[in-house]
């Protein structure tokens, strides 16, 4: 009886997700899945399989998402990607992490997230809080691959791969988790031209990676304007600079125009190939620059705590303290020190849905 009641409440846990609040539209191209790789922009619950201090899986995490459940999203409720399977039209305002053990094959025939929270393009990031590292995600993605095939036939598992979108959301950590917080010694191997152009080598080896296991359709989102998180916003008040942090932004910057270049230059070289950049920092920064034209009231602290520093357990700590967390994230931009709120992944979404994920093939 136990493990039937089990069965059913995981079941039920899978029903409880209501229509989204707010439609993106639906777009019309043929996207079989979407798949999701990178870091905690994205991570959708993976990392609560892993031993690290980076997770998200309890309260006040996940307050606003269906059912009130801390999933592992860095998040009051989804993120961008959730809002990305809604408007490919899959059926489904959620992509589930491939380690969450709710989910079987049957789920992940249409999208699955193999992305971890604190990981990064560059190996040294990901050893620096114990978290999946990019080329263990590709090998996460294989063995999916492998059980894709056994449940639908080789051709169709082919097809579905084919006919996915990639959505790539990763780089952000190299910068302020490594290369600027010292916890490596990149900084001191590289200047931050020569880690931009390292990291974009690994980039394109990693995007022809998943094109040689079939991925035809990729989006890779730019850096957003990291200078501006609150965490670092802090870092530069407590420096006496005040405001948003410009050479962690000119770094996003540099990387973002490093890897159009990349992009475009990988695209030409193979066949069938449509690999697209996500471009994020201008919108992203004039949402955090100027947030009452969309409609919120601060950018510059998260939602949680006193929103200059939570960020995972930090975070968690405020769950029961009386005020811990605002009382309506949507009027914040971001949501713990470092991650959007739920109505700011949405509006993100919304934009890189029309300028890049809804455009495949059109």
């Amino acid at each position: 009886m136990a493990a039937a009641s089990a069965v059913h409440a995981r079941r039920r846990r899978r029903l409880v997700l209501p229509l989204l609040l707010l439609l993106l539209p639906v777009v019309r191209a043929r996207v079989t899945a979407l798949i999701v790789f990178g870091d905690s922009t994205v991570d959708a619950g993976n990392n609560n399989a892993v031993p690290t201090a980076v997770r998200s899986n309890f309260p006040p995490y996940g307050r606003d998402f269906p059912g009130g459940r801390a999933t592992g999203r860095f998040s009051n409720g989804r993120v961008a990607t959730d809002f990305y399977s809604e408007a490919l039209g899959l059926g489904r305002g959620f992509v589930p992490a491939y380690l969450d053990p709710d989910y079987g094959i049957q789920d992940f025939a249409i999208g699955v997230c193999f992305a971890s929270a604190g990981s990064g393009l560059d190996v040294a990031t990901s050893r620096v809080f114990q978290v999946i590292p990019l080329w263990k995600q590709v090998e996460m993605f294989r063995e999916y691959k492998a059980r894709l095939a056994a449940h639908l036939g080789a051709a169709e598992a082919h097809a579905v791969v084919a006919g996915a979108v990639c959505a790539v959301s990763i780089g952000t950590n190299d910068f302020i988790e490594n290369y600027f917080a010292l916890t490596t010694t990149r900084f001191l191997e590289f200047t931050v031209p020569e880690y931009t152009e390292y990291l974009v080598g690994l980039a394109r080896a990693f995007l022809a990676e998943l094109y040689g296991l079939g991925a035809r359709r990729i989006g890779f989102t730019g850096l957003a304007a990291m200078g501006c998180l609150p965490v670092e916003r802090a870092r530069a008040r407590a420096l006496a600079r005040g405001g948003c942090d410009e050479a962690y932004n000119a770094a996003a910057r540099g990387f973002n125009a490093a890897l159009a270049a990349m992009v475009a230059d990988l695209g030409a070289e193979l066949p069938g190939a449509d690999i697209r950049v996500a471009e994020v920092y201008d919108f992203f920064e004039g949402v955090v620059r100027e947030p009452a034209r969309h409609g919120f009231v601060r950018a510059d602290v998260g939602c949680c705590g006193t929103g200059t520093y939570e960020m995972g357990y930090p975070c968690g700590a405020w769950a029961a303290a009386p005020g811990g967390t605002c009382p309506d994230a949507d009027r914040y931009v971001f949501w713990d020190a470092v991650h959007p709120t739920e109505r700011a992944s949405r509006l993100v979404a919304e934009h890189l849905v029309n300028s890049t994920f809804g455009r495949f093939d059109n």
